[in-house]
């Protein structure tokens, strides 16, 4: 499969697809909330229909598991699939906050091999399909994330997606030397770290695959790592599509 070619067609797409959700925001969304207590709009399921949609035209032969489809999450033994989150972070979506994202992460042999990711109120758009081809896209300009300079710094700067830091995350910050912390909500965090804005995210085990699938790849491409806290590489497609912990680091304290 030809990566590049396969993600330089959905860029259009997606841009569309965070277009629509600023619309359907300014109208007014329908807002429900699903079994497990978590908030979805009808701008969740409008972009879910538009990125589905697009990215089934592109690779037919690819099961696509979204957190807001029932589809295909009963497949066992999943290796080439794709992870699809139309709005990580539905809170600030449905309360005119920025920092919401719309996500799709490619798998091959149930490891990230490309993504791409909008943040469309902030007007950045990610995406990534090998090592070394990693990307940003806002003011009508492309950049390079593998040509930002590094910046090595003794004072770590990390965001988090809590303010309330829990004893073991805290004894990693200490570890590293991390000195600030920033509350940062969605897989913008990803995308923070792969620029150099921040140069890593520590989290235990919560959320699904498709919450970090998008943003892994970005940030491996731009020269980062994503483990575990044993330093494993994490891979998807477990059956119950659970993330284990995760460290994020960037190109600047490898």
């Amino acid at each position: 499969m030809d990566f590049k070619h396969v993600i330089e067609h959905l860029i259009e797409s997606f841009l569309a697809a965070g277009d629509l959700a600023l619309q359907l925001r300014e109208k007014g969304l329908i807002n429900k909330i699903k079994p497990d207590n978590t908030p979805v709009s009808n701008g969740d399921l409008e972009v879910n229909q538009l990125i589905l949609s697009k990215i089934s035209e592109i690779t037919p032969e690819l099961p696509i598991i979204s957190e807001e489809s029932s589809e295909n999450k009963d497949i066992s033994n999943l290796k080439n699939f794709w992870l699809v989150d139309p709005i990580d972070g539905t809170y600030d979506y449905i309360n005119n906050l920025e920092e919401f994202t719309i996500n799709a992460g490619l798998i091959i042999n149930n490891k990230p091999v490309a993504g791409l990711i909008n943040a469309p109120a902030k007007k950045r758009m990610f995406y990534s399909y090998e090592k070394g081809n990693a990307y940003e896209f806002s003011n009508g300009k492309t950049k390079n994330l593998n040509k930002i300079p590094s910046k090595k710094s003794k004072n770590l700067k990390f965001v988090t997606y809590s303010n309330k830091i829990k004893p073991e995350i805290q004894k990693i910050y200490d570890d590293l030397g991390v000195k600030e912390k920033v509350r940062m909500k969605s897989s913008l965090k990803f995308c923070a770290v792969a620029t150099g804005e921040y140069d890593g995210y520590v989290a235990e085990p919560r959320a699904y695959e498709w919450d970090i699938a998008a943003g892994h790849a970005i940030l491996e491409h731009a020269g980062g790592t994503v483990t575990d806290f044993d330093g494993n590489e994490i891979l998807y497609g477990k059956k119950d599509l659970r993330n284990p912990s995760i460290i994020l680091k960037n190109k600047n304290i490898l």
